[in-house]
């Protein structure tokens, strides 16, 4: 029954991702320094690898959900809603420049309502593939505004 699985009322799940190492910039920075030594790369590799497997750990676990409802910030091995925006309240979607990180290859997206950023997606890896997504979804699922139906008849 659906009205007994929370999951329901979130959404069908489109896309979920996890954030980059990059989503931690002191630690992405160190990392990136230390890998570009041949002696020290193996304990930037370490401290990388403390926030990279981090994410899955039950305090501090965060992921992005797509949903053809919704997109939203989990956190938690349960995945509480940390924040949330309707698809609907979704104008555009922006790759954020200053963010872009080839190392990690990824970037910040920020999600658009009435002019103003309604969520930031910290570290999305893959972000131009994962911000089409949205807006892909936001056209798909979202009842566009349609022009009236004028008859070819009424035109000459």
């Amino acid at each position: 029954m659906e009205h007994d699985n929370p999951e329901a009322d979130r959404g069908n799940r489109i896309r979920e991702i996890w954030p980059s190492v990059a989503r931690v910039p002191a630690v992405a920075n160190l990392g990136k320094l230390l890998t570009n030594t041949i002696v020290l790369a193996p304990l930037g590799w370490l401290i990388m690898a403390g926030v990279y497997f981090g994410k899955v750990l039950p305090f501090l676990a965060v992921r992005y959900r797509l949903t053809d409802k919704r997109i939203m910030i989990l956190r938690g091995w349960k995945g509480t809603i940390g924040q949330q925006v309707p698809l609907t309240d979704i104008d555009d979607v922006q790759l954020d420049p200053a963010s872009i990180d080839n190392f990690f290859r990824s970037a910040d997206l920020k999600i658009m309502h009435d002019g103003n950023v309604a969520m930031t997606l910290k570290a999305v890896p893959d972000a131009e593939a994962f911000r089409h997504a949205i807006i892909d979804a936001r056209n798909a699922w979202v009842k566009v505004k349609q022009l009236p139906f004028i008859p070819a008849s009424a035109t000459k």
